[in-house]
């Protein structure tokens, strides 16, 4: 009896190892840019997310999210890994960004940046930002 239990476990465990894993993290890289001639301060900031915008009267769900300092002058790289598990079919998908000063916004999405999540986005991601008025 042992041997056949044995026997079962070994061809289970078998049958796991040719099954290929499925991957645990996807990304999008991209680049954020603005039209405006003029440089960004030193010590900006930039925030690029990811989201599920399916449902209209509920906020939108954060599937990845990248800020930190400006680097440089645009366009600005980014770099968002989400976990694929997380993407639903029939939801849609956008990316925004936002650039901002000492918490005081400078630049943010103003058209919608969809995508697909489904290996077909192009890469680098072009992400335009527009100048609020102050």
């Amino acid at each position: 009896m042992k041997k056949i239990i044995l026997l079962g476990l070994t061809a289970l465990l078998g049958a796991c190892q040719t099954m290929s894993p499925m991957p645990t993290k996807a990304s999008l890289d991209g680049e954020v840019f603005y039209l405006q001639r003029s440089a960004l301060p030193p010590a900006a900031t930039l925030s690029v997310t990811l989201q599920d915008v399916s449902l209209m009267d509920a906020p939108a769900v954060t599937l990845a999210e990248q800020k930190g300092p400006v680097k440089g002058q645009v366009p600005l790289p980014f770099h968002l890994s989400y976990d694929p598990a997380q993407v639903k079919p029939g939801h849609s998908y956008s990316v925004s960004a936002r650039i901002e000063l000492d918490g005081k916004l400078l630049f943010i999405t103003t058209e919608r940046h969809s995508v697909q999540l489904n290996g077909q986005d192009p890469q680098p991601l072009r992400v335009r930002v527009d100048a609020v008025a102050h």
